[in-house]
């Protein structure tokens, strides 16, 4: 019997430190994470270094912060058994690579990225007009490509954000090596199961090779105002929220505005707690979120609490797993330390051929 011996594709990913992830993190990325980590060889990073570019002015909570996401990632599922899980900033060759990048970069690249006009116009307050932020793609180029993934896993909203990733390898090819570029791969919507169908083509030999996108589910989920859920905007349900405080905040929840009076009859394609059910709620719940909004059958009230009792049960494994890791804070260090000496392991070998091609040795 032949062994096979086929090398396991390589998933890269990473998360800001802002805190306490909510479910809108959960579904848009960890819920996929963790299905990855049993199909690929998986690094998923905490962006410390990429904080500090719009919240340069107030570090001092960082380390609390990464510590927090770091919860979440292994009480959401993530197996540091199975994955490897580090802060960038512990990884030094991160910003290494993200220098040597800078120096053939072309600023047009930079400030042609989609998000840097809009942050910017977001985050009036802050004062944006710094390299930092300018490069942060960059810099997040860097964190890819060190460790040279197969698969950068991401929402159809974020495959523009990568491109410049690409660019930036063939760009460095270019230079010191040619290379052709490998195309995008769509994964399988199947919530039980991320598969990627890849195709077997010979590619000539890369320093840097293209990373393709792993187009991943991420599901419409608002927050109690009806807006996208996000902290900014104070609308979020958290990964570790009290069954209480669940019901509480969808008790003020935003529902179909055609529903004025109990008799009105509804829409749960217009409803933001219909958009939660979809997402949460086994059939036969959405069956009759449909029949009895519909038809006036049920009041809104009774339908955020079938939302409620959904999302408690869909958390409640997770709220459970972040107590126990929240109890064991050496084992928290430890788990973050060894990922850094696995990272640093990794990525080793790229950072010599670079500075080989580079005459940097």
């Amino acid at each position: 019997m032949t062994e096979n011996t086929t090398p396991q594709r390589r998933v890269l990913s990473g998360m800001r430190p802002t805190g306490r992830l909510h479910l809108g993190n959960y579904m848009g990325a960890l819920y996929n994470w963790v299905k990855l980590q049993d199909q690929y060889e998986c690094y998923f990073f905490i962006a410390d270094w990429h904080a500090l570019t719009t919240d340069y002015a107030n570090p001092g909570n960082l380390k609390e912060k990464c510590d927090e996401v770091a919860l979440d990632f292994l009480s959401a599922g993530l197996d540091p058994e199975k994955c490897v899980i580090f802060r960038q900033s512990h990884v030094p060759a991160h910003a290494e690579l993200h220098l040597l990048f800078s120096m053939f970069t072309p600023l047009g690249w930079l400030e042609r990225v989609p998000t840097y006009k809009d942050q910017q116009e977001q985050l009036r307050e802050k004062d944006l007009a710094t390299y930092g932020f300018l490069g942060y793609p960059l810099l997040q180029a860097a964190d890819i490509l060190l460790y040279k993934p197969d698969f950068v896993p991401v929402g159809q909203d974020q495959v523009a954000h990568v491109e410049l990733t690409r660019e930036v390898a063939r760009r460095f090819n270019q230079l010191y090596a040619s290379a052709p570029a490998p195309a995008v791969v769509e994964a399988s919507s199947d919530k039980e199961l991320i598969k990627a169908e890849v195709s077997e083509n010979l590619l000539e030999y890369q320093v840097l090779p293209e990373p393709k996108v792993l187009l991943t589910p991420s599901p419409k989920l608002p927050g109690t105002d009806g807006r996208k859920m996000s902290k900014s905007y104070g609308n979020t349900i958290m990964l570790n929220e009290e069954p209480e405080e669940v019901r509480k905040k969808l008790k003020t929840m935003v529902t179909d505005p055609a529903r004025v009076r109990r008799t009105d009859p509804g829409d749960p394609d217009k409803c933001p707690v219909g958009d939660l059910h979809k997402v949460f709620s086994d059939k036969e719940t959405i069956d009759k979120v449909y029949a009895g909004c519909r038809s006036a059958g049920i009041g809104c009230i009774e339908c955020k609490g079938w939302a409620a009792d959904s999302i408690i049960r869909e958390i409640e494994p997770v709220r459970q797993r972040r107590a126990e890791y929240a109890a064991q804070p050496k084992l928290l260090q430890e788990i973050l330390d060894n990922g850094a000496r696995k990272a640093r392991a990794c990525c080793e070998p790229t950072m010599q051929e670079i500075k080989r091609v580079l005459g940097l040795e």
